[in-house]
């Protein structure tokens, strides 16, 4: 048997034992963080491009994790459709495991985190895509264009994330779906395009020659992990307070070249911080969303680094509020909170159960 998946953990472990494991001459602790970084940027769970000890901590448990977890599971499940170009570009692919059923059946779509700047569809959760294929729910897992701060920024990813909706939508006949019940749901930019996507107005083009444009952008349910309602800084600082807003992606997704730049918007860049942010789109019509928050719900310290709490529990307070007054069902889930909200029986697995099998 192979120990492969070993690897990583062991090198992160060697690194975190500090310089008796290190080889001569003995780098620094700093050093010693920026090399761990190099090679395994998803360590950085900020994506403030400086790694901690408590994030390396974090992602050697995290490996630990997914290494037991791997053992205990068993084989990984395959795609019934794997890489299916959804669009031209390289990263608009899409995975796609179909449920065994007679009937078409509900879809729901996996889309990644990282910051606009990293992640790939093969992080989805086994856990959660065997209990959707268990439970008679296809499933979906798709990549998208990064963000670059030039010719790729605010709203690409979430348009990447529509048309793959949409694409599905093309493959009802072909995949044994049913188009009248997709959901989608992710982890920190992950969820802000699922709940984008969930409440933006259609963007279906009737009379479009490409079919695939043709199909309804409209989705029944969304799941977000960390998900962030806004992605205007200015309106960051308000709601979360300490240096959140000074996330390194929060320039790049805008094309912005500084600080001041983006916490003084000309009118222009306000357009696009109202279109880019999914909290802006609400409307009574749409549909029910289901949030996880499990960062610290405490006000940020004066010493937080840049970027640090940008999956405050505060995103999911504004949302629920909004979502309450315009009579939309939420359930919002502070896990960061003391004593701990606790997710209602089911958890996301049992809300898209409820929305989609109807």
């Amino acid at each position: 048997m192979s120990c492969r998946p070993l690897v990583p953990v062991l090198i992160v472990a060697a690194i975190l034992a500090g310089p008796a494991l290190a080889q001569k001459p003995k780098p620094s602790r700093e050093e010693q963080l920026k090399q761990l970084l190099e090679r395994f940027p998803d360590a950085d769970a900020d994506r403030d491009g400086t790694l901690t000890r408590e994030e390396a901590q974090a992602y050697r448990a995290k490996l630990q994790g997914k290494e037991a977890s791997r053992k205990q599971q068993g084989p990984p499940v395959l795609p019934t459709e794997a890489d299916v170009h959804y669009g031209p570009h390289e990263r608009q692919v899409i995975d796609f495991y179909r449920a065994e059923s007679d009937k078409p059946t509900p879809v729901v779509v996996y889309i990644h985190g990282g910051g606009f700047v990293a992640g790939d569809k093969s992080s989805v959760n086994r856990a959660m895509l065997q209990g959707m294929l268990e439970a008679g729910i296809s499933f979906a897992a798709i990549n998208y264009r990064f963000v670059d701060g030039d010719k790729t920024i605010f709203p690409v990813p979430q348009h990447d994330g529509a048309r793959a909706v949409q694409f599905l939508r093309s493959k009802a006949g072909e995949w044994n779906i049913d188009p009248n019940r997709i959901a989608c749901f992710g982890g920190s930019a992950g969820a802000g395009i699922s709940m984008w996507i969930g409440f933006h107005d259609d963007l279906a083009k009737p009379d479009s020659p490409d079919p695939v444009a043709r199909q309804s952008t409209r989705i029944q349910a969304v799941g977000t992990m960390g998900g962030q309602g806004t992605y205007d800084p200015v309106k960051i600082e308000q709601l979360v307070g300490g240096r959140a807003h000074e996330h390194p992606s929060l320039l790049k997704v805008y094309g912005l070249k500084s600080l001041d730049e983006a916490m003084d918007p000309t009118p222009a860049i306000q357009k696009l911080y109202d279109e880019a942010a999914a909290i802006s789109h609400l409307t009574k019509d749409d549909p029910p969303l289901y949030m996880i928050y499990s960062e610290p719900d405490i006000v940020p310290p004066p010493d937080a680094r840049p970027g640090q709490f940008i999956h405050h529990p505060n995103f999911g307070r504004e949302l629920k509020a909004k979502m309450d007054a315009l009579g939309i069902e939420n359930v919002f889930v502070n896990g960061g909170a003391n004593p701990r909200t606790p997710e209602p029986p089911g958890g996301m697995l049992g809300f898209f159960m409820k929305h989609l099998l109807k």
